[in-house]
């Protein structure tokens, strides 16, 4: 990869209801699929201001960021995707942005490998940030 090559950078939240299910929201746009909050990074952002950026878009509320879990290259995209384990107020109603239509609490053994993977390590953590690709 060359200097001035381009490739993007995601922050999302891992946040779980009392049951221990995960929020995800689904989404207006492409192939309107059901993914975790957050998203690409803007210019002169660091991954935790992405984050918080883009979860009081989506969500109407700043998160509270626990922790990083993990890094995931998603080479269909060309992407890093940081993820966290994160924490909404505990009186928080989300409203979502106009990116997304809904959003529901979903178990984990419900979706697909991918997202199973990364929830999971990032519930499982360690204290060691993992990798993977995709």
């Amino acid at each position: 990869m060359a200097f001035n090559d381009l490739f993007r950078l995601s922050s999302h939240a891992v946040i779980t209801n009392d049951d221990g299910q995960v929020l995800l929201l689904k989404a207006n746009y492409g192939n309107k699929h059901w993914g975790l909050p957050g998203g690409g990074l803007d210019p002169n952002e660091t991954i935790h201001q992405a984050l918080q950026r883009e979860c009081m878009e989506e969500l109407g509320y700043a998160v509270t960021i626990n922790y990083l879990s993990g890094v995931y290259f998603h080479s269909a995209y060309q992407s890093q995707a940081f993820i966290f384990r994160c924490q909404l107020p505990d009186s928080a109603q989300i409203i979502l942005s106009d990116e997304h239509s809904e959003y529901a609490y979903f178990a984990v053994a419900d979706l697909s490998a991918v997202q199973q993977q990364r929830i999971n390590e990032c519930l499982a953590f360690s204290g060691v940030v993992t990798s993977a690709a995709f």
